[in-house]
């Protein structure tokens, strides 16, 4: 019996544009700039208040992502083992599928932690020797934050997701590998950004412990940009912007004393601009130059960090060449082949009814019908495939197929495997879409339909409606008639009489079902010819709807 429960209204299989890491890493090229003449760094507030709002909106989509996944319906994967799948609607089933799986993760993406750090620790710090400290843990929160982000776009740089492939089109994955490219090149540049201010923050620190300049940590912060009437007040200043070693720290020639910066001697001057499309553009430049290039042409300097960044690099660079260009190939490969299959059959499909001259309406429904069948077997011929496999190994895979027969009234009886592995040979898979007809009153029974999935109405010729579901039978009265009439199916002779259907079957939803045609059921009759004298077995197909 089915949930009275009401279904989610959503029943979409996959939100990923919502796990995108992209907007996270804006923060560094808008937060701080050094500033040349006063020899100090500052926080752009106006531009930082503009990113507070962005990246809240960015996290509201992440919580309402959280939320959406709680009423997203999925597929089971149990039930992938036969025909298209069943799509899992009940809401507890649903939340209980998400809390097994991303759901701690999607709970790490959602906080807005570099938005508390910016309106709740930052003010207080700014403008102080703390405020070095209070910078790093915002940039500590936006990287540790980016990492469960990361993770959740992976499925998307790879082109799969928990339904399967996630893109089906050659051009959907040159763009998703393109734009993973690009993302790798905005990470690099943005971390190169940062790393080079950090640097250049140093290099100021280091210059005030070698002068004799009191309290010179508090000049390295300007605050917001606004102090400098405030700091001018204190005579120590004009000491500080004066100092050798501080102005040293803008020489980025690697001579005269100056600090060394290695492959951060571009961003020094970089963070002295004030238009932030210049930081930006720059930035990325650099990120897609050097993962191009390996970092050929870096020579780092002797700092650690630095070494090990160059590094990275390299092996970003080289894994992205390893795989995403591979996998782009491979897949454009697998996939236009399975493409240009589809396409070939579509073609056929359509030429055949223009020249049968089909109208509009039919035409419709046979390309509705071809969907689903592709659909539910992905342009696999299942037959020929089982038929390429030894003789064991096929009757293994078509008892695990079909073991759902054993639950159905006139199979669950005392059956040898044998005999059911007989009858395993004989059925065929077919697809029906919702509103068809399998049975209509006073034409021909000539099959019997077990059914794998979904539901049937089943009205009489007295007006009485039965509902028909999963692992029920129509059309089993064929095989008391075929019994019946067993010598004139062996004799061949053409039969006077055939099985008159006294009731319509028609599809609610669309089903999945297992065949056993007329000819067949010849076959099925002998093997079964002991089992159905059991007035158990009688009973259970007389009582059949």
């Amino acid at each position: 019996m089915e949930s009275k429960e009401s279904p989610p209204k959503l029943s979409y299989r996959y939100l990923e544009a919502s796990h995108s890491p992209y907007p996270s890493q804006c923060e560094p090229y808008l937060l701080e700039v050094v500033e040349t003449d006063n020899k100090c760094t500052y926080i752009n507030y106006p531009l930082t208040t503009t990113i507070v709002v962005l990246r809240s909106l960015t996290d509201f989509v992440y919580l309402l992502n959280i939320l959406l996944r709680f009423r997203l319906a999925y597929l089971d994967p149990e039930s992938t083992e036969l025909g298209a799948g069943e799509l899992v609607k009940h809401p507890k089933k649903i939340a209980k599928n998400y809390m097994r799986g991303w759901f701690l993760i999607d709970l790490l993406n959602a906080p807005p932690l570099p938005q508390i750090i910016v309106l709740l620790v930052l003010p207080g710090e700014l403008g102080s020797s703390g405020a070095n400290y209070a910078k790093n843990l915002l940039r500590t929160a936006v990287v540790v934050q980016y990492v469960p982000r990361l993770w959740r776009f992976l499925p998307l740089v790879i082109g799969r997701a928990e339904s399967g492939f996630t893109f089906q089109t050659a051009w959907a994955n040159l763009v998703i590998n393109f734009l993973t490219f690009v993302l790798s090149g905005h990470v690099i540049g943005a971390c190169w950004y940062l790393f080079g201010l950090q640097r250049v923050n140093q290099c100021f620190r280091d210059a005030c412990h070698n002068s004799n300049i009191t309290n010179c940590m508090n000049f390295i912060d300007c605050g917001h940009g606004e102090e400098f009437m405030e700091l001018s007040r204190n005579p120590e200043w004009k000491n500080w912007i004066s100092d050798v070693n501080a102005t040293a720290c803008f020489t980025t020639s690697g001579g005269g004393g100056g600090f060394s910066y290695g492959i951060f001697a571009q961003a020094v001057n970089l963070t002295t601009e004030d238009s932030f499309i210049t930081r930006y553009i720059y930035s990325l430049f650099w990120g897609f130059q050097q993962i191009s290039t390996l970092a050929g042409n870096q020579e780092p300097s002797y700092f650690v960090w630095e070494v090990l960044f160059t590094m990275l690099i390299v092996g970003l660079g080289l894994l992205l060449f390893a795989f995403l260009i591979g996998n782009m190939q491979n897949f454009l490969q697998a996939l236009g082949q399975r493409t240009l299959e589809m396409f070939l059959r579509r073609r056929d499909l359509e030429q055949w009814m223009n020249h049968r001259r089909l109208p509009p309406e039919l035409r419709r429904t046979v390309n509705e019908a071809e969907r689903h069948n592709w659909a539910a077997t992905r342009g696999v011929n299942e037959e020929a495939l089982l038929e390429s496999l030894p003789e064991d190994l096929r009757r293994e895979v078509r008892r695990h197929l079909f073991r759902f027969l054993k639950d159905v009234g006139i199979f669950n009886m005392e059956i040898h495997n044998n005999e059911l592995d007989a009858i395993y040979e004989k059925l065929k898979q077919r697809t029906y879409k919702k509103g068809s007809e399998i049975f209509c009153t006073g034409g021909v029974v000539d099959k019997m339909v077990l059914i794998v999935r979904g539901k049937l109405k089943s009205v009489g010729e007295n007006g009485t409606v039965i509902t028909l579901s999963q692992g029920q039978v129509c059309g089993d009265e064929l095989l008391t008639w075929c019994r019946q009439h067993a010598s004139s199916l062996s004799k061949g002779t053409e039969m006077g009489q055939r099985l008159i259907s006294r009731r319509t079957v028609k599809c609610l939803t669309q089903v999945e079902v297992f065949l056993l045609r007329e000819v067949d059921l010849k076959d099925v009759d002998s093997i079964l010819a002991g089992c159905l004298r059991n007035p158990l077995v009688q009973d259970a197909i007389r009582s059949r709807p």
